[in-house]
């Protein structure tokens, strides 16, 4: 059967570009945001808004959630109000939020025991991917499930990894986001050694980018650096959140993240600093200034 329904939870950074991909590709999207005043581009665009995650959730076949942590994820599936209470049986729950693997785990358990299939499917990519529908979805879920949702999935992005069972997927992006949090916290501390030490830091900058060092993210990241542009892609707190959840899952292995412990300081050091409404990027300001 053909998806058409498809409701939106969470209309930030990531959410309202996976939105208007849905609106664009001609499915029959509704949309909830917390501030309702997020959802205006989307109802021009075609969508419907609706004014608790329950209303949004009552018929659609596939909803999505992108939220910020744990707790705005337990409110909007779970709440008083809650997506879960009202989704018919046999519809998908989507959960794309970085969040706690036990919570991931908790969440596709309870989904289960109302009847309902579950993926989650955490991305890797930021504002600019979310805009163009190129993200990668990182899945976690049962196999029949992934290819229901896969015409869905495939409106907002270019590449599906299944993972394995639920939980496969958030687990995954925490590994993937621990690894991010520390590159960009070294890379504050390496960029800061370079405009200090008079070398021409823009053309140091381009040789770490070709060289071992070099990812996409040190090359995207280290721009924004060095030309101040701290304009939102990942938000900066959310990366000290990252780390944070990437610490409780690996410690429930027996792994210490040292390093983890680390760049999540640097990223709070910066929030409270005052950047915590920028780009992860600005995690060097704190420590040009030091």
């Amino acid at each position: 059967m053909t998806v058409l329904r498809v409701t939106v939870l969470g209309l930030g950074t990531m959410g309202a570009g996976m939105a208007a991909q849905l609106i664009a590709a001609g499915f029959d999207v509704t949309v909830w945001n917390r501030s309702p005043d997020r959802a205006e581009p989307l109802v021009a665009a075609g969508a419907r808004r609706a004014a608790s995650p329950a209303e949004a959730a009552g018929t659609a076949e596939v909803v999505i959630a992108m939220l910020a942590d744990d707790d705005a994820s337990r409110s909007a599936w779970l709440g008083a109000d809650g997506a879960l209470s009202a989704m018919q049986p046999g519809a998908i729950a989507i959960e794309c939020s970085t969040l706690t693997h036990a919570w991931v785990k908790t969440l596709a358990a309870e989904a289960a025991t109302r009847g309902l299939a579950w993926l989650d499917a955490p991305v890797t990519g930021s504002r600019l991917q979310a805009q163009e529908g190129s993200l990668r979805f990182l899945v976690g879920g049962e196999a029949a499930v992934l290819e229901r949702a896969g015409p869905v999935l495939a409106a907002m992005g270019t590449d599906t990894a299944h993972l394995g069972p639920a939980g496969s997927g958030a687990l995954f992006k925490l590994v993937n986001n621990f690894l991010c949090g520390v590159q960009v916290a070294s890379l504050a501390e390496a960029v800061t050694m370079l405009e200090r030490s008079g070398l021409d830091a823009g053309r140091a900058v381009a040789l770490l980018a070709d060289g071992a060092p070099g990812s996409p993210l040190l090359k995207m990241v280290s721009r924004r650096m060095l030309e101040r542009d701290y304009t939102p892609n990942f938000f900066l707190p959310l990366m000290a959140k990252d780390l944070a959840y990437a610490q409780e899952a690996f410690a429930a292995e027996g792994i210490e993240l040292a390093s983890a412990g680390v760049a999540r300081r640097r990223f709070e050091t910066a929030a409270a600093a005052g950047w915590q409404d920028d780009d992860m990027a600005a995690v060097i300001e704190p420590v040009r200034s030091s």
